[in-house]
């Protein structure tokens, strides 16, 4: 029995006794699931401000989603913050299309955003209900999210307090929810193929991804644990985000041990020796293939701190130290920077995001954002 399965048990007894509300800083493992009775105290909420209004948003510039509070933010990437904007309660995941909307997933629904001239264009309702508009770990609305490549649908992950999620599908244009598929528990993230003609849905909770047609919204589940699923919701040994390799296949990384790679098409699974030793979260690729996976810092005694793994398509890898836990990650246009968001909800988390110099393997902090989850970066001028 490895390390890591040694220490579902305790982790299982504890949700069985019902223990605990949502993690608290410095409390239990975000990825578990206990008894709910309360949520974690948000962060203080500035009021949105523009430092620059009327001037448009230059291309490379930093958006983030600020899960603790209601607004996404803007960010130079050598000065740091100078606007945000209103868009819902505890925004998860974000998307940015050619023609400059930022799509992002509230608990209240999907917002919309004209990064170009950093203004509100409203939200579009969810289908699904989900309960009293929360915040939290484990609230309900949206998670991850992703755009058809032709800009003309958002998909996003709707996560159900205590039960199955969904995929919603909004047209871009009319700004309505037309279709809704279940999907699995807690869909911590969403991608899109590269022809578009499937979504890909990453189910935390119920150990797997959800590959839905495009065009006939047919839905196949396929297992991704390569730990197994002892433990339930009480373990942590679970899929969070995935990328899609230029062959079609996820990559989806697991402690900084494994790394699981899943063909759509067949639902085979292959795993890959991976060196970080860390619980891992955020996943991208570099315009050349490169892998660049977030480790989120030690969830067990073993676990090796927080890190960006740098793994090449031959998967050798390099493994940057960052200085305390992360979400997410983006890639700078021109691929040589990597951009970490500090919005972790265990202790440790802090406003602002790390950048890295892929190349040199460097880091620095650039404050801003109110416990930023997701990120991207903008194209358009």
């Amino acid at each position: 029995m490895n390390r890591r399965a040694l220490l579902l048990a305790p982790v299982a007894a504890l949700i069985l006794a019902g223990c605990g509300g949502d993690p608290q800083p410095g409390g239990a493992d975000r990825d578990a699931a206990p008894a709910r009775t309360s949520a974690p105290a948000r962060t203080a909420e500035p009021a949105p401000t523009d430092r620059d209004p009327g001037r448009p948003t230059a291309p490379g510039t930093l958006l983030v989603a600020d899960f603790g509070g209601d607004t996404v933010t803007f960010l130079h990437p050598e000065r740091g913050p100078f606007a945000s904007v209103r868009v819902g309660t505890a925004p998860y995941g974000l998307v940015v299309g050619a023609d400059g909307r930022a799509w992002v997933a509230t608990a209240e629904g999907v917002a919309i955003v004209d990064t170009r001239t950093r203004k509100s264009l409203g939200r579009v309702p969810y289908r699904t209900g989900t309960g009293p508009v929360s915040d939290g770990e484990y609230r309900g609305g949206g998670m991850g999210i992703a755009l058809s490549p032709d800009g003309e649908r958002v998909h996003v992950g709707v996560n159900v307090p205590d039960g199955p999620g969904v995929l919603e599908i909004v047209d871009t244009a009319t700004r309505e929810v037309t279709d809704a598929v279940p999907v699995g528990r807690r869909p911590f993230d969403v991608d899109v193929s590269r022809d578009g003609s499937e979504v890909y849905v990453t189910n935390h909770d119920s150990f797997d991804v959800t590959a839905v047609r495009a065009d006939t919204l047919a839905a196949r589940r396929h297992e991704v644990a390569p730990y197994g699923t002892e433990g339930g919701l009480g373990s942590w040994l679970k899929p969070h985000y995935a990328a899609v390799r230029a062959d079609g296949r996820l990559l989806l990384p697991f402690e900084g041990e494994r790394l699981a790679v899943l063909d759509p098409d067949t639902g085979r699974v292959t795993v890959e020796k991976m060196t970080a030793d860390t619980h891992q979260h955020g996943a991208a690729l570099t315009p050349d293939g490169t892998l660049l996976v977030v480790g989120t810092g030690p969830i067990g005694s073993a676990d090796e701190n927080a890190s960006l793994t740098i793994r090449a398509r031959n998967g050798a890898e390099r493994v940057v130290p960052l200085d305390g836990p992360h979400e997410d990650v983006a890639v700078s246009r021109d691929g040589r920077s990597a951009y970490v968001t500090g919005g972790f909800t265990r202790d440790g988390f802090w406003d602002g995001i790390t950048v890295v110099d892929l190349r040199e393997g460097t880091t620095r902090r650039l404050p801003g954002g109110t416990r930023p989850l997701g990120i991207a970066v903008l194209s358009g001028g």
